[in-house]
């Protein structure tokens, strides 16, 4: 197949005057180039297309490809992650991973929190803040207990989170509110604080056929940021993090159950992970998902859980191949779009 990569370089942006954590998400050549070559020895042929503003620019000049690999984060509003695929979905071309219902839901972690409460999911009460002035007020409709955990609802890459969203009393939850709205211009999501072991779940496959590919356990060293994965612990997960693969037979079927349902709850597409937290008591609950899990060969965490599982990088580029490539159908001779439409 003649497959399109589209990515947003985290080089591009640093150059035009963003700063480290806002392009955090974003791809390096790196991992681009790692993922063309995984291509070629899939007996493919990709090809390089960039990001949301170079695809418009193709597709306006009636460029076309067999499939669309994106992994393009996105940099604007709520919704960034679901631009591209829309912008696909309204060329009639098929492309890897969620639609953009299911990535815009996916990173509003209120509404995403809501959806799978909705399916039976155990997962942290929570309420949202928009305005500082607002915030004692909604906690104490809330009625949670301290300590509470803070976020913004619409990030990544563990953006905004570091030790001080662990919230113990009423100074600090009013303080890291501020800084939250105030940095990132969107909403808090505050929820209750689990202090139990942490995990994250990878997923590979579509609907019925989606599987489980294990469980990784994230352990915390000496030089991290105390029991949270923080940008930072995120970032200099070297010296800071252990990734430990969970063998014990029960935990391993609990957390799978837990993020399938999940995965399947949001309509998750081809590939991606689920983080999970354990409360006082050892109960399992839903914090996130990443249905646009990155694929840095040995850096990003769905790569990382699958070399633990013995599934080697380029398996884990075919499986979500597969999956997209079952989605392909033919375009009609005449297909309805901005080539052929007269306004």
């Amino acid at each position: 197949m003649r497959i399109g990569l589209t990515y947003d370089l985290k080089s591009v942006y640093l150059a035009a005057g963003y700063s480290e954590e806002e392009v955090a998400e974003f791809d390096s050549e790196e991992t681009i180039q790692a993922l063309a070559e995984t291509l070629k020895r899939l007996g493919h042929t990709p090809v390089f297309i960039g990001n949301i503003f170079a695809l418009a620019k193709q597709l306006c000049s009636r460029q076309t490809w067999d499939l669309v690999f994106n992994l393009t984060e996105g940099l604007f509003g709520r919704s960034r992650e679901a631009q591209v695929p829309a912008l696909l979905e309204a060329y009639q071309l098929p492309y890897t991973f969620s639609d953009p219902l299911t990535l815009a839901a996916a990173l509003d972690k209120g509404i995403c929190k809501r959806i799978v409460r909705a399916a039976g999911i155990q997962t942290p009460d929570f309420f949202l803040v928009e305005e500082a002035a607002d915030a004692n007020r909604l906690l104490r409709q809330a009625g949670l207990a301290f300590p509470l955990f803070t976020k913004p609802i619409a990030e990544g890459t563990g953006k905004g989170i570091s030790a001080r969203s662990v919230i113990k009393s009423d100074r600090e939850f009013a303080e890291r509110v501020h800084e939250i709205l105030a940095c990132f211009r969107q909403p808090v999501l505050v929820e209750s604080y689990l202090p139990g072991r942490e995990y994250t779940v990878g997923i590979l496959g579509s609907g019925k056929q989606a599987r489980v590919l294990g469980v990784l356990e994230i352990l915390f060293g000496k030089q991290a940021e105390a029991d949270v994965y923080s940008f930072m612990n995120k970032k200099e997960y070297i010296s800071r993090v252990e990734y430990r693969l969970v063998t014990e037979a029960t935990l391993v079927r609990a957390a799978g159950d837990l993020a399938l349902a999940a995965y399947r709850a949001l309509g998750c597409r081809d590939a991606g992970r689920v983080d999970l937290r354990a409360d006082g008591e050892g109960a399992l609950h839903f914090l996130e998902i990443n249905p646009l899990a990155g694929l840095h060969p040995q850096h990003s965490d769905l790569p990382i859980l699958a070399a633990h599982c013995g599934l080697a990088y380029d398996d884990l580029i075919a499986g979500i191949l597969q999956s997209a490539a079952a989605r392909i159908k033919p375009l009609p001779a005449e297909p309805v779009g901005p080539a052929t439409v007269t306004y």
